[in-house]
């Protein structure tokens, strides 16, 4: 088995928002180069103007040339865009969009070369990126189509639960049809998978939580609980998987049961991430399951508001940073041959 580090590739996304501050400040540490090597897409104009701006004269970096090796020691910085851009911290604009697009195109080809390891991609603005080129959510629908996936898991991780979404980023009012048997087993499934595959938990016990109020009230507040979700949860059970509910996710976070389980299965993005980012925020990544590449990101936007004004905690970073790291490592084993 290889004992390599891995190359973490990691993309500025929207140079004006807090993605610049945050990777910079979670790369600023060289103890970092004894767990992985760092490679930034993005561009070296952008990274010093916040360099000076944040006076992080602790922070160094190397210019990538094509076709050279990563320097193993160094924060790599690969320039994707060759045109002056103006950098306005806090504005929304087409042409910040225009650059988090053409990194995250980059580190993409570069994980489909296997040239890095692992992807940890900073905020993007969904409005300044969509366009022809990208016409998606988010990360998550963008790298589940460019590997292939079919089907991917959009999971919260951190330090208190772990919580998997049924559905992403759906309109409230069209959350019910699409919560159907066939998703809510895929789902399970795929978190599943990740717990045992990423995570190395060998028999996880996994919590479904309900749909509508008081998981359906008996049928009096919806049909789903008793016609969708719970056959979904007794199928399973017989095949030996510990998979419980549906519970009512207020009851539920509020007791403390999420405590008793490694996973969580929540019905829509809010009813999840409400919970999660009370209970876990400052430790919070995003990460992208059941795809053959490996891809988190911080649990925040761009945070327009602070950007640019040394006000951003890195921490969410560094976690995601970290968290690509373990799961590279976590599934080299199974590509060596014996």
């Amino acid at each position: 088995m290889t004992t390599d580090k891995p190359t973490i590739g990691i993309t500025l996304g929207d140079p004006n928002g807090i993605g610049p501050e945050v990777v910079i400040k979670a790369l600023a540490d060289n103890r970092i180069f004894n767990l992985f090597t760092p490679v930034v897409y993005g561009s070296t104009r952008v990274i010093s103007f916040y360099k000076k701006q944040l006076n992080a004269e602790e922070f160094n970096y190397s210019q990538t040339k094509p076709d050279t090796p990563f320097f193993p020691k160094s924060v790599n910085v690969v320039n994707c865009w060759e045109e002056p851009v103006e950098i306005t911290p806090g504005t929304a604009s087409k042409a910040a969009g225009k650059c988090a697009l053409l990194s995250l195109k980059k580190a993409v080809s570069d994980l489909k070369t296997g040239t890095i390891q692992a992807l940890v991609t900073a905020p993007i603005d969904k409005n300044t990126i969509h366009n022809d080129e990208f016409p998606y959510h988010g990360h998550t629908e963008y790298l589940t189509q460019e590997f292939n996936a079919g089907e991917s898991l959009m999971l919260l991780t951190g330090n208190e639960l772990k919580v998997g979404l049924v559905t992403e980023h759906v309109p409230v009012k069209e959350i019910a049809r699409h919560i159907t048997r066939d998703r809510i087993e895929l789902k399970i499934r795929l978190l599943e998978m990740s717990l045992k595959q990423d995570f190395g938990i060998q028999k996880p016990k996994i919590a479904v939580l309900s749909l509508n109020p008081h998981a359906g009230d008996g049928g009096l507040l919806g049909s789903e609980e008793n016609e969708i979700i719970k056959p979904v949860i007794t199928d399973l059970k017989t095949k030996g998987k510990l998979i419980f509910g549906p519970f009512p996710a207020d009851g539920f976070f509020g007791s403390g049961q999420h405590t008793k389980f490694d996973g969580i299965l929540a019905m829509y993005h809010d009813q999840g991430l409400v919970a999660f980012k009370t209970l876990d925020f400052s430790n919070g990544v995003n990460y992208t399951a059941g795809l053959p590449i490996v891809r988190t990101s911080p649990d925040h936007g761009t945070a327009y508001a602070i950007a640019g004004k040394n006000m951003a905690d890195e921490n969410s970073m560094r976690q995601a940073i970290y968290l690509a790291c373990d799961i590279a490592k976590q599934r080299q084993p199974a590509k060596q041959t014996t």
